[in-house]
């Protein structure tokens, strides 16, 4: 059995780790994976390719925000994908994120239909059914025709003309005879949403994402804490995203709480900012991106409760390492967070504040016997192997027709 899979990441990001997971595990059991990436660094590991182009890639960023058009460009980096999947010959791709300005969507989707090569896509957004948008937030021109769109700065972002009217039905056509597609979704939230959109009449399943639990496990974490000078008594809160204080994570909503909570013997640590050292102002700590897992693992570790306020996620891999870490997981109940979160009641209506800073303050720190019990239950409930067998086991199925699209 040989798979091809196809992300805009390998071994970054949280989709980058998920595809570097399966590569690994099909490998694993005597099968033959390759990814094909288009952004990030060059990766040597056998039958890893970087399709990507990086000039072409910022001249799709370019384009993309000047004309309104997404994943309609990067010409030569998609010739390159296209020749790579004749050249690996695969008996199945799957594919993960299609945006982020590094492939032509239409040539690669009509290639495959063309060829009748089996296809899971993975969705982790909602781009694969609306006008442009990776989360559609309050609006629902998607289960109908996007246009005129109320989000259009918002990533993926233009900034002059709406053409999601032509984007919609685009997509809507490419995946209109896509007879061997199968379509999985990380979260019942997802699921349900794409069944009101075009997609209703394909195939549609749900595995929930994983994660590494001999990664994402409660570790000592005292020596983070001396070089950030928290003291011991101090609870501290982590909010842990890419970007995360853009709208979309709700960086700022958590430096509201803080300010509510200034007066309260908290710490609120930011891990994904622009900072490149750390930063502090009054009970906030400012951290930039990290990539090294066992790190993160220790930042989680460290951390007394993990927020997160978010105005929308699919299926948040964080909620998963946060509770694998013994770390419990606050914030609002959006998307398909609560479908992460062991305990929803930690969670309150978006926005509402107020009530988030008031569960944090009453929040307990941890101990000992707190961290063991969620941490063992988050292993039973999201280790990667769970993830990646069913995986494994819908390629194969798929392959031996036991799904029908």
């Amino acid at each position: 059995m040989k798979i091809l899979l196809i992300d805009v990441n390998c071994k970054n990001s949280s989709t980058g780790n998920i595809v570097f997971n399966l590569y690994k595990h099909i490998n694993s059991l005597g099968d033959e994976a390759s990814i094909c990436y288009g952004r990030g660094e060059l990766i040597k590991d056998k039958n890893v390719y970087k399709f990507g182009i990086d000039v072409e890639t910022y001249i799709h960023a370019f384009l993309t925000r000047v004309t309104g058009y997404t994943g309609c460009y990067s010409f030569f980096s998609t010739r390159r994908l296209i020749r790579y999947i004749e050249e690996f010959n695969p008996d199945l791709v799957h594919i993960h994120e299609l945006h982020a300005y590094f492939v032509n969507i239409k040539p690669l989707l009509n290639y495959l239909k063309r060829k009748k090569i089996k296809t899971v896509m993975t969705l982790h957004c909602e781009f694969a059914y609306t006008g442009k948008c990776g989360h559609s937030l309050e609006c629902d021109q998607w289960k109908t025709q996007c246009e005129k769109c109320p989000h259009l700065r918002d990533y993926i972002s233009t900034k002059w003309f709406d053409h999601t009217n032509y984007m919609f039905n685009q997509k809507k056509r490419l995946f209109y005879d896509f007879e061997e597609l199968i379509i999985v979704t990380p979260s019942i939230w997802l699921l349900s949403r794409a069944k009101e959109s075009f997609l209703k009449n394909h195939v549609i399943q749900i595995i929930n994402n994983g994660i590494d639990t001999n990664v994402f496990t409660p570790v000592e974490s005292q020596d983070l804490r001396e070089k950030l000078e928290i003291t011991d008594d101090e609870k501290v809160v982590l909010a842990l995203a890419p970007n995360i204080m853009s709208r979309e994570k709700g960086g700022q909503f958590v430096e509201k709480i803080a300010d509510l909570l200034s007066e309260e013997n908290i710490r609120f640590l930011y891990v994904g900012t622009d900072d490149k050292e750390i930063v502090k102002r009054n009970n906030n700590i400012f951290i930039g991106k990290i990539k090294d897992n066992n790190l993160l693992a220790k930042f989680y570790s460290l951390a007394d409760l993990f927020v997160i306020c978010s105005e929308r996620e699919n299926y948040p891999t964080t909620c998963l390492e946060a509770q694998a870490c013994g770390t419990p997981v606050y914030g609002f109940n959006t998307g398909g967070i609560v479908e992460t979160c062991l305990d929803s009641s930690n969670l309150v209506k978006y926005g509402d504040i107020i009530s988030l800073a008031d569960r944090i303050k009453e929040a307990d720190k941890k101990n000992k016997e707190s961290i063991v019990k969620l941490s063992t239950a988050a292993r039973d409930h999201f280790d990667n192997y769970v993830f990646l067998e069913k995986y494994y086991r819908l390629y194969k199925d798929f392959l031996s027709i036991k799904i029908r699209t």
